[in-house]
């Protein structure tokens, strides 16, 4: 529920390729977050390029410095920790069903959601979309949780990483969101520090 707080906020303070790679700092975060959790193996490759990965997310950051885009970086950042460590859970406790916590955060967020927002002011057509993406959301989770079980952790974050390259240049064509010099380097730093770990497990 936490992590899911942070997610949409994220995308409506920050840009979307600052989410997005910033989220690709997950498998490494994961991979960490296994080894001091449940005993997981990490390799010297896999630590080298969290410390990398996490240089990008400061590059990142430090172009959204003195910004309110800095908020959404940093809300990014706890959202991406927070689905590390959904996929640590679900490898050390295999046996937890997938729909079900799925569904207890969405009931956990709904008194929020009722306090802060206002969800009888919204227009009939958005209803349409609000419900495919609670739908979306829904499967990916679910499919996340039910993943994380059968492989390790910084695999799972890794697989669930590859929407990494395409959500900037999705928010390009729908949205002409053109990302900051410090997201292309430290973005660049990131995909480098990811690929390089999974390099290293195949």
């Amino acid at each position: 529920a936490l992590g899911t707080a942070a997610f949409i906020p994220a995308f409506k303070l920050t840009t979307i390729a600052n989410v997005s790679l910033i989220y690709a700092v997950s498998p490494l975060i994961a991979a960490v977050l296994a080894w001091f959790a449940i005993g997981e193996r990490v390799s010297a490759r896999t630590m080298a390029g969290c410390v990398c990965a996490l240089s990008g997310v400061a590059i990142i950051v430090s172009g959204s410095l003195g910004r309110l885009s800095l908020y959404g970086d940093l809300l990014a950042l706890w959202m991406t920790i927070a689905m590390a460590s959904i996929m640590v859970i679900y490898r050390k406790y295999p046996d937890t069903p997938g729909a079900g916590p799925a569904a207890l955060s969405s009931v956990l967020l709904l008194p929020f959601a009722a306090l802060f927002g206002n969800p009888f002011d919204v227009e009939r057509a958005e209803v349409y979309v609000l419900a495919a993406f609670g739908l979306l959301f829904a499967i990916a989770s679910v499919t996340l949780a039910e993943g994380a079980k059968r492989v390790p952790s910084g695999r799972t974050a890794l697989l669930s990483s590859l929407e990494t390259p395409l959500a900037p240049i999705f928010a390009f064509i729908l949205f002409t969101e053109i990302p900051s010099i410090a997201t292309f380097l430290g973005g660049s730093v990131v995909l480098f520090a990811v690929l390089s770990s999974l390099r290293n497990d195949t």
